[in-house]
């Protein structure tokens, strides 16, 4: 049985690094009945996902995580993560909170992808 933590850890860090270097590399890791749920606004699709990932204004992103929670969550060995963090934004210099939340599915070749996707800001 895979170690859900390990897996929910190097997704984590794998998903970060490569959102904060080129965001357009995230693309392999999303399937045709993945979703985004960014800030409200929901997309299906991994080329819908990319295309707002990529959209961005922000220009350079870097994402710290503060906090990484895990669970198993369906028989087929599925995870959920939660990710608690700050981002630093182009030049700005006070960080933006903010939470993801992902499940993570079997993509049946010894690895996974990320079936749901959800990222808030937090304000206050």
């Amino acid at each position: 049985m895979t170690d859900f933590n390990t897996v929910a850890q190097q997704f984590t860090q794998f998903y970060y690094t490569t959102f904060d270097e080129n965001r357009s590399n995230l693309a392999a890791l999303y399937r045709e009945q993945s979703m985004l749920t960014f800030e409200s606004d929901a997309v299906q699709g991994a080329a819908p996902i990319v295309e707002k990932l990529v959209s961005s204004s922000f220009q350079k992103i870097k994402h710290q995580v503060s906090t990484l929670d895990a669970q198993p969550s369906n028989s087929e060995g599925g995870i959920i993560v939660m990710v608690t963090g700050v981002l630093l934004v182009d030049e700005e210099e006070r960080p933006m909170n903010y939470t993801q939340v992902f499940q993570l599915l079997p993509d049946g070749a010894g690895s996974y992808f990320v079936l749901n996707d959800m990222f808030k800001l937090i304000y206050g």
